[in-house]
Formats: C-alpha cells, sequence, structure tokens
C-alpha cells in the first residue's frame, strides 16, 4: 500500500496537541539530556523508524527526539482507544508521518499499522509487538532492510522471545521492557498510579472500604495491589503462579482463585498478559455494581463477547463505562471496552515515569543503529551502561548523590578471596 503523509482525525486540533507535548517535554529532564545528544550526534541520519506506540504526549516527545536525532519517523498507536486526536494532529502538523485516530475499528488500526511500515524502516519501535507480527507475516519482504527494533512491554517481548525460541525472529530486537529503570519503576509505579488515577476518573467512586480483585502479581500486578491498598482497599491476588502467590501473601494480600473472588469483588483488575481470565461463569457470581478492568497489553483478559452473550441487555452508564444487565438482576459494569483502562481512560503513566522509559527507547534505538547489524537475531537485553545512564540522569536532576565503590571494596567484592 501506499500511505499518505498523514491520516489523523482533524489538523485543527494541533494547538492544543502542542500545549500537551510542551507540558510533557518541560518535566522530561532524562529524555531531553539524551535528546541533546541525538541533536549533536545525528545517530539516525538517513534512516527511517517505524514506532508503534500510545500515541499520546509523552510519545509524541519520544518521536521529536528521535527526528531531531535525524530520523525519518512514522507513529502510530499500538491500542484503538490510546490515541489522543490533538496529539497526533500537533506531530502530523510538524511535518512527521503519523497514522492514528482515537476509537478506529480493527481493520483501521491494521491499516494505520501498515502504513507506518509502508515507507521501509531501517528500525522499529513496538509497544506489544503488533509491528514486529506484521513484520513476521504478511510484510516479511519489509524485514530485508531492518537493522533491528526495540520493545517496550512485557507482552511484547513475550511474543518475540516465543518467535527467537523457534528460530523465526527476522532482526534483533532490545528488550527494553526488562531494563531495571523499564520494569522496576514503569511496570510497577507507573502502571500502579496511573490505573488508579483512570478507575477514579472514570466512575467518581471511592476505593477505601472496597475488596479489589487484582489478577497477576507481576511487576505490574504488585503497582496496581500497591496502590489500591494505599487507598484503603481491601485487596485480593489471583496468581498462577505458586511462588508469586506466596510473595503477595507476604506482601500482606489474600490469595484465591477467580471462582472464589469473584462474589466478593467490588473492583476487578486483570493485570497477566492472558487471555479469558474473567470469562463467563465469574460474571455470574459477581455483586450487582460490580466493576471489571483490564491493565494488561491486550482486550482479551476480561472475556466481554461472553459477558454480551449472557446479558439482558447494555446501557452506557457513565462515559467509557458500560452496564451489562444479567439475568439474575445484577449489573457488571465494564471500564473502557475491556482495554488498557489507563490509557484507555486516562493519559497512562505519569510523565515522570515516561521520562526514564522513553530515555530508554532513544538509548536503545541509537544502541540498535550502531550496532544492530553484529547482534544476530536475538532478543537482547538493554545493556547496562544504558539503564545505569538513565539513573544517573535522573538523580543529577534532582540533585542527589550516591556513593561509589573505593578501589579496596571493588577488589572485595570483585574476589572470591578473603
Amino acid at each position: 500500500m501506499s500511505a499518505p503523509q498523514y491520516d489523523v482525525k482533524d489538523l485543527g486540533l494541533a494547538p492544543k496537541g502542542m500545549e500537551k507535548i510542551e507540558w510533557a517535554y518541560r518535566n522530561m529532564p532524562v529524555l531531553r539530556a539524551i535528546e541533546k545528544e541525538l541533536i549533536e550526534e545525528k545517530p539516525f541520519e538517513g534512516m527511517k523508524i517505524s514506532v508503534s506506540v500510545h500515541v499520546e504526549a509523552k510519545t509524541a516527545c519520544l518521536a521529536r527526539a528521535l527526528a531531531r536525532g535525524g530520523a525519518d519517523v512514522a507513529l502510530t498507536g499500538c491500542n484503538p482507544l490510546s490515541t489522543q486526536d490533538d496529539v497526533a494532529a500537533a506531530l502530523a502538523d510538524t511535518g512527521m508521518h503519523v497514522y492514528a485516530i482515537h476509537g478506529v475499528n480493527e481493520e483501521q488500526y491494521l491499516d494505520h499499522l501498515r502504513m507506518a511500515l509502508d515507507f521501509g524502516p531501517d528500525i522499529v519501535i513496538d509497544d506489544g509487538g503488533d509491528l514486529a507480527m506484521l513484520l513476521h507475516s504478511e510484510l516479511k519482504d519489509l524485514t530485508e532492510n531492518i537493522i533491528g527494533g526495540c520493545e517496550e512491554t512485557t507482552t511484547g517481548v513475550h511474543r518475540l522471545e516465543i518467535l527467537e525460541k523457534e528460530n523465526k525472529l527476522l532482526y534483533p530486537v532490545v528488550a527494553v521492557n526488562d531494563a531495571r529503570c523499564k520494569h522496576l519503576f514503569d511496570n510497577r509505579f507507573g502502571t500502579g498510579q496511573s490505573v488508579w488515577t483512570a478507575i477514579m476518573a472514570l466512575t467518581n467512586l471511592v476505593v477505601a472500604g472496597k475488596t479489589v480483585v487484582v489478577a497477576g502479581f507481576g511487576m505490574c500486578g504488585k503497582g496496581v495491589a500497591l496502590r489500591a491498598k494505599g487507598l484503603g482497599a481491601k485487596v485480593v491476588v489471583t496468581e498462577i503462579d505458586p511462588v508469586k502467590a506466596c510473595e503477595a501473601i507476604m506482601e500482606g494480600y489474600e490469595v484465591m482463585t477467580m471462582d472464589q473472588a469473584a462474589p466478593i469483588g467490588d473492583v476487578f483488575v486483570t493485570v497477566t498478559g492472558c487471555k479469558d481470565v474473567i470469562v463467563k461463569r465469574h460474571f455470574e457470581m459477581m455483586k450487582d455494581g460490580a466493576v471489571c478492568c483490564n491493565a494488561g497489553h491486550f482486550d482479551c483478559e476480561v472475556n466481554i463477547k461472553e459477558l454480551s452473550s449472557i446479558a439482558t441487555g447494555e446501557k452506557e452508564l457513565r462515559n467509557n463505562i458500560i452496564g451489562y444487565k444479567l439475568p439474575n438482576g445484577n449489573t457488571v459494569c465494564i471500564l473502557a471496552e475491556g482495554r488498557l483502562v489507563n490509557l484507555a481512560g486516562g493519559d497512562g503513566h505519569p510523565v515522570e515515569i515516561m521520562d526514564m522509559s522513553f530515555a530508554l527507547q532513544a538509548q536503545s534505538a541509537r544502541y540498535i543503529a550502531r550496532y544492530g547489524r553484529d547482534l544476530g537475531n536475538k532478543v537482547i537485553q538493554t545493556p547496562e551502561i544504558i539503564d545505569n545512564r538513565v539513573a544517573e540522569i535522573l538523580l543529577a536532576t534532582k540533585g542527589i548523590k550516591v556513593d561509589k565503590l573505593t578501589p579496596e571494596q571493588e577488589k572485595y567484592v570483585n574476589s572470591w578471596e578473603f
């Protein structure tokens, strides 16, 4: 297909979008420091970079940094409901290739992904692996010139690792998600805060005193549970991993199966990366007014098709909240159509959190540009020097210093001798 320069809702929204971008930019000191280096070095000169990440203000700052580093950038979303149309318009208005409109259907969403790949990228930056999936299926011919990629989230890294295991991965990918400055802060503190910010804004309900069921106790689930506890909720965790279940118990949470949790939960948040976490039998046991939402990447964790099939009626109860009336008279409330609640129902992670994550992305893309052709077709960890640099810059912006090992201490910790 031959892609247009851009496909956005309305260029007239650009001024409002630029205000959002500039607010984010002023609060992203780490990315600004990396951007300054990119401007001076121009590591992406003559290169094309396709980016599939939630199209909102923080992502716009990353896209601009890549462009200022010499790249021709094509940006699209990684979720049909997370695009902010004014931000997409602002970037398109600057001349960037942007293919993102809030609320598109599945086929339009896929078309936008294809448009972002149409100009033949040298580097791809993914959040969930959608670009990678197209490049490993219908658009394999475009991979010949790809130097490598970067992956932003747990789900995407998992998909890529499966491709590598099956010897089907066609280019090297940096697992940005697994960097310490990503999963420790973005996944835990970013998800924890943004999920509850969105839930509270959408529902306008109190959290304190409610029973919150968190499905999955990975890094994201830990953050969601931590913030629910801090807001005064009684927290129940469901898990399939016995070690993580033990960890949840040690953190002071109740652990049970979803079958056990379904009748007692007031708010359900899925954060597993798997499908069919909440299904028909669970909905049938839920309280009247139970709220269900998803904080995993794809909208398959809460099985809304099964819920719709048993419902006697559906009604929009509040913006972005659909109530499903069940035969027993109870209503189950679904937030943001079961998509990522913090982005489909809010502004996503706090700016300072994404400052760290996108500084990692920018540096990892530079690493791919320099060394990608020598890395082999595999998923690689973010180099420690990149990870540490993000932390060092952040500490410097806060005027914080940390201790350093003396030569004697270094010798001690690197020796097996007494």
